[in-house]
């Protein structure tokens, strides 16, 4: 994991369980995710990565959620009914793919989207816009309700990142979105995760 990084909803996640893991902090600046020791863990050199008991990885933040959820299903990750199950997932898919992967990623790491330094501030604009609407979608999402389908699940881990990431780069959120953003700093395994990995809310 990296702190502040997407994987900041996994350590929640795990938190939330009150499991016992240990951490691996990759410092993506420094590049070890390219390293051939991480390489052999997750090919893609991508964050995060959970090493199972068995020592097999998942690699991303998906299946590792999912994994989760279905793994200690009484705990209340996922919720038992399919079609909200469903809904969890579309939620969490949009967080990660586009908030993420389509917006904030135009915006941090700029480089990946145009080779051009001419044409990063139009990068950087688009990825912008795709944050502006994401969230007017989330926050759609959100109203009349507390959490992303209702009840805290693996989807409300995934959109409080993109939340803190929009926080912490001076982005105002929609309103259910702050309120949510504000309900979920609340949370025990949210304060001890932020605190944790250096931050103070």
């Amino acid at each position: 994991m990296t702190p502040g990084s997407c994987t900041t909803g996994i350590h929640i996640l795990l938190e939330e369980l009150e499991l016992v893991f240990e951490v691996h902090l990759v410092n993506l600046l420094a590049g070890d995710q390219d390293s051939p020791a991480y390489r052999r863990i997750n090919p893609k050199g991508t964050i995060p990565t959970l090493v199972r008991d068995d020592s097999r990885p998942l690699t991303s933040f998906q299946s590792i959620a999912w994994w989760l959820g279905r793994t200690w299903p009484r705990r209340g990750l996922l919720p038992d009914d399919i079609d909200a199950q469903a809904r969890v997932l579309e939620v969490m898919d949009y967080a990660v793919n586009t908030l993420h992967g389509q917006g904030f990623a135009r915006i941090f790491t700029t480089e990946k989207f145009a080779v051009d330094p001419a044409q990063h501030e139009a990068v950087k604009a688009r990825g912008r816009e795709i944050i502006d609407e994401g969230f007017r979608i989330m926050d759609m999402q959100l109203a009349g309700q507390e959490y992303a389908i209702g009840t805290f699940s693996i989807a409300d881990a995934a959109l409080f990142y993109v939340e803190f990431w929009a926080d912490r780069s001076g982005i105002a959120l929609p309103p259910n979105c702050e309120a949510h953003y504000r309900r979920m700093l609340g949370r025990r395994a949210v304060r001890q995760v932020l605190a944790e990995e250096g931050y103070r809310v």
